[in-house]
C-alpha cells in the first residue's frame, strides 16, 4: 500500500509559466503601487480565478541563492553571494532536472543565471546578463521580444521568463524612483497578455498555470541582500481558471516559504519533489481536488520531508515532526479503509478534513525543524582555516617588540624551523590526522577534494608557522632573564591615548560576539572617534596651557637615557613618556598665535563634522527605516539643491587635493571633477544652472570614460615619481609628491563612483585629514603606531559613513558599472569594491603618505605603520571567525554574522594588498634588503 501512496499522481496542469520579476516587493503588488500601476494584476487577485500569497525569502536576498531555493526548495548557504557572480552548474536534485527527465519542454529566457545553473536543460532559451545595473530596457525588451510568437507554439509545456529591469531600476534609483511605476505597469501589460493567451487556448479538463513571482524584494535604497521585510517579502500568485473565482471581502495574503514553491510546482506538473527540499505544499493550490487526492499530495510531500529527516537526523524518530507524522498516516489508513468501503457520508469527509489537518501540522513541523538541521558545516576545513589564522595572529602579537624597534624589524624565522625535528614530526603528524578524516565515510569537506599536492603545502606551512611560533616564544624568555638596560623606558606610565587605543581595540572585538553589536557596528566606530577627539582636545589643551609645568632639564636628561638603549629606540607604543618629553623640547617651536587656536578647535571641528555625517546616511538595522538627509537630497522635488551640493562638494575637493599636486596634475583634476558632474547631469542625478526642461537621460559612458583617462593619467604621473624615487634618486621629496598624485587619482576616482549625496562624505573625509595632519598629529609628534591606530579608526568609522554596513543590501552595485557599455567580470568587481571601502581605503594610503613625509623625524615610521594596521585587522578577524565557528547554530548566523563574515574577508584581502604597497614603499626596509 505504501508503494502506491508514493506513487506519483498525473499532472494537474497542461502548460506552466513561471514570470519571475526580479526585485519584485510585495507592496509593489498588494500596495498602493499595485492599484495605481497593475491595474490587471490587481483585478485578477481581487476578483479573478487566482490565490495570492506573500513568499518569504530566506537570506541572502541576491539572485543566484534565491533561484536555487525556488528551483529545489532548499535553503542555499552564504557562500551563493559569492558564487552568485559566477554560477556553477547546479548539481542538487531540482524541479528543472526532474521536467527534463520526465521529457518536459522547458523554454527560457532572462536572466542566464538560469543557464548557468540549468546548462543543456532547455529547449531553447536566451539569457541576458543581470550584472549591467544601467540597462532598464533592453535587458527586458530581450525577454518580451519572444513572447507573441512563443504563446502561440504548442511544442512546449514549461516557459520561463526572468524579468530583471526593475531590480536595476532599485539599484541605481531606489524603489520611489518614478520609473518605477513604469517598468510596474510595462510588467502588468506583460502579465496581461499571458494570461489572456493561456486562457484562450486551454482544454476545460486540463488547465494551465500562470506563476508570478519574485526573487527577492528591494531595501528603502533599491539594494539587496539583507534580511529586511522589504528584502524579505515578495508576492507569489497562482493563476489559472482551475481555481473558483474569489467573492467575499479581500484578505491580506497569507505567509508562505519562498522554498514552498519548488513542492507546489511539483505536484502541479506531476514530478517528484525535490530530494532537498525543505518546502510545504501549497494546499489552497489543489484545494480544488477531491478529498483523496488532497490527502494523498500532503502524503507524499510529508514522506519526502521525514525521508530527509533519516538521512540528516540519527534520532529522527524522537523528532515531533516525524511522530505527528506517522499520527497522520494512521489516521489516513483509516481513512482509506472507510473510503473503500463505500462511505461517502459526512462523517467520511470531516475525518478527511481531521487527517489533512494533522498532515499540515506534521508538514509545519517536519519543515521548520529541517531548516534547522540541513546546514550541514564543513568543521575539517573550518578549523584548518580558524588554525593557520590564529597562528597568523599570535606570530604578530610575538613580533611586536622588534617590529616597533628604530629598526622596524618583522623577520619570520622560518630556516631553523624548517630543519628541526620538530618540524617533520608535526608536518607527518597533521598529514596522518588528512588521511584519517579524508578516508573517513563520512567525511566530505572541500578541504579533502583539494589535491594532496595542496593539502600537504597546507599542512607544511601550519607546521612551519607553529614552529616560528615556539621559536619566538623561546627568544622572548632568553631575552627576559637579561638585565633591564633601560629602567626609565620600562617603567614608562601609558598617556590617555594608549590607554584609550586599548580599550577601544579590546572593546570592538568582544562587541563582535553579540549579533546587536554586529548590526550597530556604526555605533561602536562613531563612540570611539568621539571619544577621541575629546581625548585629542584634552592633550591640545595640556601641551598649550600647562607645558611649563615641565622641566626642561630633567626632561632632556630622561630623553638622552631613554635614547641609549640599544634594541628599543624609538618605540612607538606604549612610550609616553618619550613622546611628552619629545614635545617639551621643542615648545618653542610649539603652534602660536591664530594656529594655536585652530589647533584648540580642530577637535571640536571634527566632532561637527562627523555629527553631520551621521544625519547624512542611517544604516544599521535598528533606525536603517529612519529618514535621513540623504533621502532627502535623493527625492525629485529636491534635485536643484543636491546639484548645489555636488557642485561645492567637487570646487571643495579640488581646493583640499590639488594643494600638493603637479601643474598638469591640478588641470588634470579640475577637468576630471567636471567630468563627474557632467556624467551625473548625463545619467539624471542632477541638473545643470541652464537646464530648465526635461533632459533626456542616458548611460554617461562618455562622460565617464573622459574621467577614467584623468584617473589614470593623475596615477600614472604619480606612479612615475616612485619609481623615480625608488630606482634613479633616493629624495624623500619626490616619493612624498608621487604618493600624493596616486592618492589624488583615487580620491577623483572616489568621486566619480560615490552617489552625489554622498561627496559631502568625501569632503569631509579630506578636510579631517588635512586638519588633523597640520593641527593635531604634527604639533603634538604621535609615534607611527598611535597615527595608523587613529587612521583605522576613522577609516572603519568613514566605512559607515557612505552609507554601508554589515549587510549584503548596502553593498551599491550599480558603481561597478559605471562608463562600462556591458558587464566585464573584472572591472565590476575592481570597481564595487572600490567604492564599497572607499573610507578604509583613502585612510589607509593617507596614512601612507604622512608617515613617508615622517621619515625624517623617524626612519622606520613606515615599517611601524605597516605593521600595526596588519595587526589592527589581524586582531578582530581572528577573533571573530573563533566566535563564528562558536555561534555556527545561532539563530542569526545567517543574517547577522555571516554577512559581516563576508566583510571582514574581503577587508582582509584589501588590507594584505595595502601592506604589500606599504612594504614596496619602504625605503627602510629597502635598505635592509640591500646589505
Amino acid at each position: 500500500m505504501v508503494s502506491n501512496w508514493t506513487k506519483i499522481p498525473p499532472p494537474l496542469f497542461k502548460k506552466v509559466v513561471i514570470v519571475l520579476i526580479d526585485a519584485l516587493r510585495d507592496d509593489f503588488v498588494f500596495g498602493s503601487k499595485g492599484e495605481q500601476f497593475m491595474p490587471y494584476t490587481k483585478q485578477v487577485i481581487e476578483k479573478g480565478t487566482s490565490y495570492s500569497f506573500i513568499a518569504e525569502a530566506k537570506p541572502p536576498t541576491v539572485t543566484m541563492p534565491r533561484i536555487k531555493a525556488l528551483m529545489t526548495g532548499s535553503i542555499p548557504g552564504f557562500i551563493d553571494v559569492i558564487v552568485n557572480l559566477n554560477s556553477p552548474a547546479l548539481l542538487d536534485d531540482n524541479l528543472i532536472w526532474q521536467a527534463k527527465t520526465a521529457g518536459k519542454r522547458i523554454i527560457f529566457y532572462g536572466d542566464d543565471t538560469w543557464v548557468k545553473l540549468f546548462p543543456k536543460h532547455f529547449v531553447e532559451y536566451d539569457g541576458t546578463t543581470s550584472f549591467f545595473v544601467s540597462d532598464f530596457t533592453e535587458v527586458d525588451d530581450n525577454v518580451t521580444r519572444h513572447l507573441d510568437r512563443v504563446l502561440k507554439r504548442e511544442d512546449w509545456d514549461l516557459l520561463i521568463l526572468h524579468y530583471l529591469g526593475l531590480d536595476h531600476i532599485g539599484h541605481v534609483t531606489g524603489p520611489n524612483s518614478p520609473l518605477v511605476g513604469a517598468k510596474l505597469r510595462e510588467m502588468d501589460n506583460i502579465l496581461k497578455k499571458i494570461h489572456i493567451s493561456l486562457l484562450s487556448k486551454e482544454e476545460a479538463s486540463f488547465p494551465n498555470l500562470l506563476v508570478v513571482c519574485g526573487d527577492h524584494g528591494m531595501s528603502e535604497t533599491g539594494s539587496h541582500g539583507g534580511s529586511s521585510a522589504g528584502e524579505v517579502h515578495t508576492p507569489l500568485l497562482f493563476i489559472s481558471s482551475a481555481f473558483e473565482k474569489r467573492s467575499g471581502p479581500l484578505t491580506y495574503p497569507e505567509l508562505v516559504q519562498q522554498t514552498d514553491l519548488a513542492s507546489t510546482l511539483a505536484v502541479g506538473l506531476g514530478l517528484p519533489i525535490s530530494r532537498n527540499s525543505v518546502g510545504n505544499l501549497i494546499l489552497p493550490v489543489v484545494g480544488g481536488r477531491t478529498m483523496r487526492e488532497q490527502l494523498r499530495f500532503v502524503h507524499l510531500n510529508g514522506f519526502q520531508l521525514s525521508r530527509l529527516l533519516q538521512e540528516n537526523t540519527p534520532a529522527y524518530e524522537k523528532d515531533p515532526g516525524y511522530e505527528h507524522f506517522k499520527i497522520a498516516e494512521k489516521s489516513h489508513a483509516n481513512w482509506i479503509k472507510l473510503y473503500l468501503e463505500g462511505n461517502n457520508s459526512e462523517i467520511l469527509l470531516n475525518l478527511g478534513k481531521k487527517v489533512l489537518k494533522q498532515y499540515l501540522e506534521a508538514l509545519k513541523t517536519l519543515s521548520s525543524s529541517l531548516s534547522k538541521q540541513v546546514a550541514q558545516y564543513d568543521m575539517y576545513s573550518m578549523m584548518v582555516g580558524t588554525v593557520i589564522i590564529l597562528e597568523v595572529l599570535l606570530l604578530l602579537l610575538l613580533s611586536i617588540p622588534k617590529a616597533l624597534s628604530s629598526r622596524a624589524e618583522f623577520e619570520v624565522p622560518l630556516s631553523p624551523p624548517l630543519f628541526s625535528l620538530l618540524f617533520y614530526l608535526v608536518c607527518l603528524m597533521l598529514c596522518a590526522v588528512h588521511v584519517i578524516v579524508c578516508t573517513s565515510a563520512e567525511s566530505l569537506c572541500y578541504f579533502c577534494s583539494m589535491s594532496w599536492f595542496t593539502a600537504v603545502g597546507v599542512m607544511m606551512l601550519i607546521s612551519a608557522l607553529m614552529c616560528g611560533i615556539l621559536s619566538a616564544i623561546a627568544k622572548t624568555f632568553d631575552n627576559s632573564r637579561l638585565p633591564v638596560k633601560n629602567p626609565v623606558l620600562s617603567s614608562s606610565s601609558w598617556s590617555e591615548i594608549d590607554v584609550l587605543i586599548l580599550a577601544g581595540t579590546v572593546g570592538h572585538v568582544l562587541s563582535l560576539g553579540a549579533s546587536s553589536f554586529v548590526e550597530e557596528e556604526h555605533q561602536t566606530w562613531y563612540f570611539l572617534i568621539n571619544t577621541l577627539c575629546l581625548v585629542l582636545c584634552q592633550e591640545l589643551c595640556r601641551n598649550n596651557f600647562l607645558l611649563k609645568e615641565y622641566d626642561p632639564q630633567h626632561s632632556t636628561t630622561v630623553k638622552q637615557n631613554s635614547e641609549e638603549a640599544s634594541g628599543y629606540k624609538n618605540i612607538d607604543i606604549p612610550a609616553a613618556d618619550s613622546s611628552k618629553l619629545s614635545k617639551t623640547s621643542t615648545s618653542d617651536e610649539f603652534v602660536r598665535g591664530s594656529d594655536k587656536w585652530v589647533s584648540l578647535a580642530s577637535p571640536w571641528i571634527i566632532l561637527i563634522c562627523c555629527r553631520l555625517l551621521r544625519s547624512l546616511n542611517q544604516t544599521g538595522v535598528q533606525w536603517a527605516h529612519r529618514p535621513d538627509f540623504g533621502h532627502w537630497l535623493t527625492s525629485s522635488e529636491h534635485k536643484s539643491e543636491l546639484s548645489f551640493l555636488a557642485a561645492v562638494s567637487l570646487l571643495m575637493i579640488f581646493f583640499l587635493v590639488q594643494r600638493r599636486c603637479s601643474l598638469v596634475s591640478k588641470i588634470a583634476m579640475a577637468l576630471g571633477l567636471l567630468g563627474i558632474y557632467s556624467y551625473r547631469a548625463a545619467i539624471g542625478n542632477v541638473i545643470f544652472p541652464w537646464q530648465h526642461g526635461s533632459k533626456d537621460i542616458s548611460k554617461g559612458i562618455t562622460e565617464a570614460r573622459f574621467v577614467y583617462i584623468f584617473v589614470l593619467g593623475i596615477v600614472f604621473s604619480g606612479t612615475k615619481d616612485l619609481l623615480k624615487s625608488q630606482v634613479i634618486s633616493s629624495d624623500s621629496g619626490v616619493k612624498s609628491t608621487g604618493l600624493w598624485e596616486v592618492y589624488s587619482g583615487l580620491v577623483l576616482l572616489a568621486a566619480l563612483l560615490f552617489r552625489p549625496h554622498n561627496l559631502p562624505v568625501l569632503v569631509f573625509c579630506l578636510l579631517i585629514q588635512t586638519m588633523m595632519t597640520k593641527y593635531i598629529w604634527r604639533p603634538l609628534k604621535f609615534g607611527a603606531a598611535q597615527i595608523t591606530i587613529m587612521h583605522y579608526w576613522f577609516g572603519q568609522a568613514f566605512f559607515y559613513f557612505q552609507g554601508n554596513s554589515n549587510g549584503i543590501a548596502t553593498v551599491d552595485v550599480s558603481a561597478g558599472f559605471v562608463g562600462l557599455e556591458s558587464y566585464v567580470e573584472i572591472p565590476a568587481i575592481f570597481l564595487t569594491a572600490f567604492a564599497t571601502y572607499a573610507g578604509p581605503l583613502l585612510w589607509a594610503f593617507h596614512l601612507l603618505c604622512y608617515l613617508s613625509s615622517e621619515v625624517s623625524r623617524n626612519s622606520a615610521a613606515v615599517g611601524h605603520g605597516c605593521f600595526c594596521y596588519a595587526l589592527m585587522r589581524s586582531l578582530p578577524v581572528a577573533v571573530y571567525i573563533v566566535l563564528v565557528t562558536g555561534l555556527r547554530y545561532h539563530l542569526f548566523i545567517w543574517s547577522v554574522f555571516s554577512p559581516k563574515l563576508l566583510y571582514e574577508g574581503v577587508h582582509v584581502f584589501i588590507t594584505a594588498a595595502i601592506c604589500l604597497f606599504f612594504t614596496a614603499m619602504d625605503h627602510n626596509h629597502s635598505h635592509k634588503v640591500q646589505d
